[in-house]
């Protein structure tokens, strides 16, 4: 999958785009994953998921990126994690979408096996994205998903990559004991999912496994598989209080969303704890988001048309 599959709707939304408009955006695709992309030749020994996060800091050292804040959704969820753990130094916060830090189970592997026998591959990715309630009620999403994977992606890239996925190694992340040397991220994190996502159970595990003081678990109430596609809103409201957290945009105005919340008269209390925090002023900061994973190009960059003073925007494909 690339960074059209499921991110347009968000970084295209207006209230994304009040936040963006304070960093530069860089989107990385995986290998192989960008529309219209050539197929490998035959015998070509895809990269595992390691290698694909081994990559990053060259990406980020090409455009001269000495930090970044990233958001990545399921495999790129889980290379960013990994990135983050290899490289602490380089990551200020993650927002992980769908994240599954286990190594496929043998149970896992086996209905993957099944399922690659049995369902074409649009089908078989599908079923990874959407929820069965999701995909019954939402199906002009899923049918234009499903199109994109079909008209769109090279099948063959596509399937090297989910094969490099479904072969991942344990993150093996614990949770923080006094007086024990465990491995976790040390940056702040934002772990989300939708209440009725196929990934609920392993983000929750994911989220007893890292230190509860940096980590916020955000399940997201009538929401599939994909937040950042069907609540866009929301989800760019959380990504605001978790940036504000860590001592970016300050003054930033409220957004759409939370103005029509307050002359409704209802209150927002999610990531109390992201608001509390101390902030910092953003004069000098000019850190840079980077995102890795997928976003579905519904519609063109809005970022880069017109005259509006969008933010610096750059698509990499590794």
């Amino acid at each position: 999958m690339n960074h059209k599959t499921c991110y347009n709707p968000l970084f295209n939304s207006e209230d994304m785009q009040e936040i963006t408009q304070h960093f530069a955006v860089c989107h990385v695709d995986a290998p192989g994953q960008q529309d219209g992309a050539a197929s490998f030749p035959v015998g070509y020994m895809y990269p595992s998921m390691d290698q694909l996060a081994e990559m990053l800091p060259g990406v980020l050292h090409q455009f001269g990126l000495k930090s970044v804040i990233g958001m990545g959704t399921g495999a790129g969820a889980y290379i960013l994690t990994r990135f983050a753990l290899d490289n602490p130094e380089m990551v200020e916060g993650l927002v992980l979408i769908n994240v599954n830090p286990c190594a496929e189970g043998w149970m896992d592997w086996a209905a993957s096996k099944i399922s690659g026998w049995t369902q074409a591959l649009p089908d078989m990715v599908v079923s990874h994205l959407f929820g069965k309630e999701e995909m019954q009620n939402n199906v002009e999403v899923v049918h234009t998903y499903r199109q994109h994977i079909v008209n769109d992606l090279n099948p063959g890239n596509l399937h090297l990559f989910i094969n490099a996925y479904n072969s991942r190694r344990d993150l093996e992340i614990e949770r923080p004991m006094p007086g024990a040397h465990t491995v976790t991220l040390q940056c702040p994190a934002l772990l989300v999912v939708g209440d009725s996502s196929p990934a609920v159970d392993a983000v929750v595990e994911c989220n007893s496994k890292l230190d509860p003081t940096k980590t916020t678990l955000l399940k997201m109430a009538d929401c599939g598989g994909l937040p950042q596609i069907s609540q866009p809103a929301k989800l760019a409201e959380a990504f605001k209080y978790f940036v504000q957290g860590m001592g970016y945009m300050p003054s930033a105005s409220m957004t759409r969303l939370m103005r029509s919340r307050t002359a409704s008269g209802s209150s927002v209390t999610s990531l109390e704890g992201a608001r509390s925090r101390s902030h910092t002023s953003e004069g000098a900061r000019s850190r840079s988001h980077t995102s890795e994973g997928a976003r579905l190009d519904i519609t063109p960059n809005s970022g880069a048309t017109g005259n509006n003073a969008g933010p610096k925007s750059m698509e990499v494909s590794c």
